[in-house]
């Protein structure tokens, strides 16, 4: 199966009643990108990524342009299996992998068309049907982050994820607090995102003043170095999220005992090729995780739920998906919605979503046909 196009397109995606706020910022509007692969069969596959602007991560829009451009300008006649392409792209350009996540994304849709099959059976069956999602709240006022946690719990998410940092830790001590008010006695489990906002200092405070809670402290300070500062006096399990940037990394915490888990984001390691790896070697190591992106439309969305619902069940700690943040869908027939708190696995071949290309215009780059 040899790639005979290769298609680059830029869509906005405004933020639904944003802005969406984190530590590093406020979010209005975001810019995606997607990949379109064709093969020499005429099979088609989709891909995309979509940085959550340029202070989230080391990943921004036009990067992750300039590198596809590249990288697809050497796309024709190549073998679009996976991983062979992989070490094509490795091969041509080092690192951003935020970028080559789209052309990987790509290549499974193309390869389960082709075939017949969903992108789950690709990456090892999938072991349900209904994926659970969980949802993260922003940076806010404990009285309102209180009140969406009531509505969140009603709605039947198995998860919240509240946001915190880049104010003074006392309001998120008090937030924290309040959200346990509303989530004690439930099954919702709880976690507490500080996006790299946090000091060392402010992450022992919330740990020590707060060890009643039992919340999971993701991603509390900036560095690999801070969290093996604060981990020896830590009360409550800690997560990695930015700074897990690629499957080295991920093996050295886990094999060091850094973190009792992660949260992951599919085009930052790279897309679904390195998450299979990621996700067999937190099952090694009984390590619990996400399955997400920090952003996109239904493309991402179908990409993050097909390689969710391959996850072990004890160990899948939900799909985030930006939908509510977005209005409407790139497929209206089949575009991936939370409902109740859960996923429905999109059913059909490849991703199981087709994209109406209207939406998008003219492709920015084009190279082969």
């Amino acid at each position: 199966m040899r790639i005979k196009e290769a298609h680059i397109y830029a869509h906005s995606l405004p933020v639904k009643n944003g802005p969406y706020t984190m530590a590093s910022g406020a979010v209005w509007s975001l810019d995606t990108t997607l990949v379109k692969l064709v093969s020499e069969s005429g099979h088609v596959g989709w891909g995309e990524t979509c940085p959550i602007g340029p202070t989230y991560a080391e990943a921004h829009t036009d990067g992750a342009r300039a590198a596809l451009r590249l990288l697809a300008s050497d796309l024709i006649g190549t073998d679009a299996t996976p991983g062979k392409l992989r070490r094509h792209l490795d091969a041509k350009l080092n690192g951003h992998n935020y970028a080559k996540a789209a052309i990987d994304i790509a290549a499974y849709d193309l390869m389960g068309k082709s075939f017949g099959v969903s992108v789950a059976d690709l990456l090892g069956g999938a072991v349900t049907d209904r994926v659970p999602s969980y949802y993260a709240t922003g940076v806010g006022a404990p009285d309102d982050i209180a009140r969406l946690a009531k509505e969140k719990r009603g709605e039947g998410y198995p998860r919240l994820q509240v946001k915190v940092g880049g104010r003074p830790v006392e309001i998120d001590i008090e937030t924290i607090a309040k959200v346990w008010e509303v989530l004690q006695g439930s099954q919702m489990r709880l976690a507490v995102d500080g996006n790299r906002g946090w000091t060392t200092r402010d992450a022992l405070r919330v740990s020590r003043e707060l060890p009643h809670v039992p919340f999971v402290m993701e991603q509390p300070c900036n560095s690999v170095q801070e969290l093996e500062m604060i981990r020896p006096q830590l009360n409550h399990a800690i997560y990695m999220d930015e700074n897990s940037v690629d499957l080295n990394t991920v093996i050295s915490a886990a094999g060091a005992g850094l973190v009792d888990g992660f949260g992951m984001k599919v085009t930052r390691i790279g897309g679904l090729t390195p998450m299979r790896t990621f996700r067999d070697i937190c099952e090694a190591r009984n390590l619990p995780h996400t399955c997400d992106d920090s952003w996109g439309g239904d493309i991402i969305a179908a990409a993050c739920t097909q390689i969710g619902a391959t996850v072990k069940p004890e160990l899948c700690e939900g799909v985030w998906l930006a939908a509510p943040y977005i209005e409407g869908h790139y497929d209206p027939k089949n575009g991936v919605k939370i409902i109740d708190g859960h996923i429905e696995r999109p059913t059909g071949p490849g991703l199981g979503v087709v994209p109406n290309e209207s939406l998008f215009g003219e492709p920015i780059a084009s190279f082969g046909g």
